[in-house]
């Protein structure tokens, strides 16, 4: 294995050592602690699947601890099958599978998400909650649009790449040990934008998050969750500025139609 993806995986495994959380029936937590559901832009990406993933087979890409596979699982989908290269975080969607009483839709398996072991045209609708900081898109675009059916689709959300203030914030991090210089290097970005188009016919972004991602970090308390609700309107609308969409803090897409 590579030493940039061992590199990753210890990382995710070290940060997330203290407390993996099992969410059973309440509400999704990733391996930090952190509810993104409580983020507009992660509400959208969840109703884009909901209105896409209808009897559909699903591939969670880069699942960790299940903190979206699950939700999936539930949204009338005929099968949702999550991939991650960790073995604590696998074990520990497994156990959060269980605790949220997986009707067998739900699965997991161990993989790598650049060169999967999957065969052509495997799955309808590929889920991307963030992994691309980790991984190589370049050769991960390429892989998504082999397995994905034709007319297949791939939804994700993701951090990034041209805020200054935020990247100032992860050299910081990077220098603290609080994250990996791959990732902090590979956010995904209008580069990344452009390199979709070569995979797939369609390709549609929606920006979120341009000024309330600093508060973020105290979004799990109550207080710090009313300033967020009541940040988020006005964040949405400066975000119709053109010019600003490119320094928003995350990006909901969906690229359809892969190419072959």
């Amino acid at each position: 294995m590579e030493d940039r993806k061992t590199e990753e995986i210890e990382y995710y495994e070290q940060a997330g050592s203290a407390a993996i959380p099992e969410f059973g029936a309440g509400e999704p937590v990733d391996f930090e602690g952190f509810k993104p559901l409580r983020l507009s832009s992660f509400r959208r990406a969840h109703e884009l699947l909901e209105k896409n993933c209808m009897s559909k087979e699903v591939l969670d890409w880069g699942c960790g601890n299940g903190v979206h596979t699950m939700p999936i699982g539930k949204m009338g989908v005929k099968s949702v099958l999550g991939i991650d290269l960790s073995d604590k975080l696998l074990e520990a969607a497994q156990k959060n599978a269980a605790a949220s009483g997986s009707d067998g839709t739900v699965g997991f398996l161990k993989m790598d998400c650049e060169k999967t072991d999957f065969t052509d045209n495997s799955f309808d609708v590929i889920f991307d909650g963030g992994t691309f900081s980790s991984i190589d898109i370049e050769k991960a675009f390429p892989e998504m649009a082999r397995i994905l059916r034709p007319g297949g689709m791939l939804i994700g959300i993701e951090t990034f790449g041209h805020n200054p203030l935020a990247n100032a914030n992860r050299a910081r991090n990077v220098r603290s040990g609080k994250r990996t210089a791959w990732a902090a290097s590979h956010i995904f970005n209008e580069k990344g934008v452009a390199l979709a188009r070569k995979y797939f016919t369609q390709v549609h972004v929606e920006y979120f998050h341009l000024f309330d991602w600093v508060l973020f970090p105290v979004s799990g308390r109550p207080w710090g969750r009313l300033l967020l609700d009541v940040a988020e309107p006005f964040d949405r609308l400066f975000l119709k500025i053109p010019f600003l969409k490119k320094y928003a803090f995350k990006v909901v897409f969906e690229f359809t139609g892969p190419i072959k």
